[in-house]
């Protein structure tokens, strides 16, 4: 038991080196620009002081949204997908898989879970003890490294991309011209030189390489979809279907960002739901679901589509068709 605590206490502490890396490259490019080149170079009052105050302004963002991802905890399911005491006894001493699946599916009849594995087998994580909730994955590294993304923290890490995307781009942009003329030796070459020079790689290669992962997930976003869903299509009772989750474009960036737009500027927690449920667009209808008849003008319509959470739920995603009879 001692050398396994060990290592974890060594993977815990190699965990950081990342975090120590990433906060050793901000606080030179603070100072680089800062000092070297605001303070130290640039001639014009003008110039300096309002370069000065958009840094500051994408300093203070990108550091607010880089903190807020790191030191977010992540989400656990909550105690309904545990296995109630009679059940977990008969799963733990249950030695074949169908029959430990059959108590399963007896207790997932009331959870909000509609995914399961590729086999169409409830999803369960035997290290855990819990039945999983939908979207919900166990992470082995999720309370050693600072820190994994998930539903907790997952719009202020694509707002730490976008801030730290412009915030090279800002130093990038702002820095060329005294890169061009430190480079063509039009000013002192000074111990300024170094840091100008430098710092303009540094943030176009940071710009360039966030670029693309800040584009990728927008596109995630925009399609309600994880990482893992992005690669393979989450697999519901019904079969899988890689748009399972996906709720319109405007309702997809709701779901990340929340209803209030003046708010998804800020790394302050507006996403919806609480990360054991979310809502799903089912495309064909599910045989386990229950079909809602309606009297509608005289006729009788069946909503098929979905079990709502809310009633704007209901208001958006009602199907109706007439009866056959």
């Amino acid at each position: 038991m001692a050398p396994h605590h060990v290592l974890r206490c060594c993977q815990r502490s190699l965990s950081w080196i990342p975090v120590i890396f990433i906060n050793l490259v901000v606080g030179w490019s603070y100072y680089a620009y800062v000092v070297e080149l605001c303070i130290l170079t640039i001639p014009n009052n003008a110039e300096k002081i309002s370069y000065l105050v958009v840094f500051h302004l994408f300093f203070i963002m990108f550091i607010w949204s880089y903190w807020k991802t790191i030191c977010s905890r992540p989400a656990n399911p909550s105690k309904e997908f545990c296995l109630p005491k009679v059940e977990k006894e008969q799963y733990e001493k249950e030695e074949h898989p169908d029959t430990q699946q059959e108590i399963l599916k007896k207790v997932v009849v009331g959870l909000p879970v509609y995914t399961r594995t590729g086999t169409g087998a409830v999803r369960y994580c035997d290290r855990c003890l819990v039945i999983k909730p939908d979207r919900c994955h166990h992470c082995s590294t999720c309370d050693m490294v600072n820190n994994c993304v998930g539903f907790s923290n997952y719009k202020f890490f694509v707002l730490f991309l976008a801030y730290s995307m412009l915030y090279c781009a800002f130093i990038a942009a702002t820095v060329l011209q005294y890169f061009i003329k430190f480079w063509t030796n039009q000013l002192p070459d000074t111990h300024a030189k170094f840091h100008v020079l430098f710092l303009f790689f540094v943030a176009a290669m940071f710009f360039i390489s966030i670029l693309s992962l800040f584009s990728y997930h927008l596109w995630l976003v925009g399609k309600n979809r994880t990482t893992i869903e992005a690669f393979r299509a989450p697999v519901f009772r019904n079969g899988p279907d890689k748009n399972g989750f996906s709720l319109g474009f405007s309702r997809n960036m709701a779901e990340v960002f929340g209803d209030q737009k003046k708010y998804w500027m800020f790394p302050i927690y507006t996403s919806h739901g609480d990360g054991n449920s979310f809502v799903t667009r089912l495309v064909n209808l599910d045989p386990e679901q229950i079909a809602v008849g309606l009297q509608i003008n005289g006729k009788r319509l069946f909503m098929i589509s979905f079990i709502p959470d809310s009633v704007n739920d209901l208001a958006s995603f009602v199907k109706f068709k007439p009866a056959l009879s």
